[in-house]
């Protein structure tokens, strides 16, 4: 990876120009979907809120040449149709080339520091949608956590809501991370029962005065039959941390034979799998679709 780093390096301190004209020069994907007829998205937005842990090491995701290197990995895998990242990571990859063909998804609130007092008030600090549009890239992923007993959440879904109108208007999509949340102990904490996921997916769907490109991003969780019945919004499947891999891949599975699941968007688990094969683990994504 030392040439690649050496290769972004130098761009970032002599021309930084050049990834402007990176994103200019992209091949765009053809589709959203792949030939397998779902999305099949790498996640890597985690660091942005300082949420760097992988399993037992908590700096995992913090060696950015050995995460960009994974990244590459993961996108020449046959059956990869997109990335989701901050503007750090997608103006890294840009530079090396990687993003051909592959849809392209900016992370726009990252303020809610993972393990802060101020985690719920999630302000939007990354992506915006003009700039989206200008990259040429398909479309904004917010996350929206909802803690009904945080006063700071009525602004955390105005600034989605904001948001969703702003892609809409472009016709970009609008990837919505719904979870109501709670506090315990001062951490929050994802509720992730059924009718918690469902309760969030219901507000989340409704956020913004259009929503023909609004898409759900939403987690694997018992009875996703009832989970996704509860819009009509297209849904990809996050991945999130797994400590068991084949009850996850199984989890996923089941999920993606329901209509409006379209795909998966899964990071951590695919990026840093057990025993380390990225190629493996992605492959084993892929023929889920």
């Amino acid at each position: 990876m030392s040439e690649k780093l050496d290769r972004i390096v130098h761009a970032r301190v002599n021309d930084p120009g050049a990834i402007e004209a990176a994103a200019d020069r992209r091949v765009k994907a053809a589709s959203l979907l792949g030939e397998h007829g779902k999305a099949m998205i790498i996640a890597a937005d985690h660091p942005a809120r300082g949420a760097n842990g992988v399993g037992g090491d908590p700096n995992a995701m913090a060696d950015r040449s050995e995460l960009l290197d994974r990244l590459c990995v993961a996108l020449e895998r046959p059956g990869v149709t997109g990335v989701l990242g901050t503007a750090d990571i997608l103006e890294d990859l840009l530079l090396l080339g990687v993003l051909d063909g592959k849809s392209v998804f900016g992370s726009m609130n990252r303020a809610g520091l993972a393990g802060s007092v101020f985690e719920i008030d999630d302000r939007f600090t990354g992506y915006d949608a003009e700039t989206i549009a200008a990259m040429g890239f398909d479309g904004g992923k917010t996350l929206t956590r909802i803690a009904l007993d945080d006063p700071a959440t009525p602004a955390a879904l105005v600034e989605t809501a904001k948001a969703v109108n702003e892609l809409n208007d472009r016709r970009l999509i609008a990837m919505i991370e719904p979870f109501l949340s709670v506090w315990e102990n001062g951490r929050i904490r994802n509720d992730l029962t059924p009718d918690a996921v469902i309760k969030s997916v219901t507000i989340a769907s409704a956020l913004g005065r259009r929503t023909a490109y609004t898409w759900l991003k939403l987690p694997v969780v018992p009875e996703m039959e009832r989970v996704l019945a509860s819009s009509t919004l297209p849904a990809l499947l996050l991945g999130g941390e797994v400590k068991d891999a084949e009850a996850a891949f199984a989890s996923w599975g089941r999920a993606l034979r329901q209509p409006t699941a379209q795909g998966l968007v899964v990071g951590r688990s695919l990026l840093y799998p057990a025993g380390g094969d990225v190629a493996g683990a992605v492959d084993k994504a892929v023929s889920l679709l």
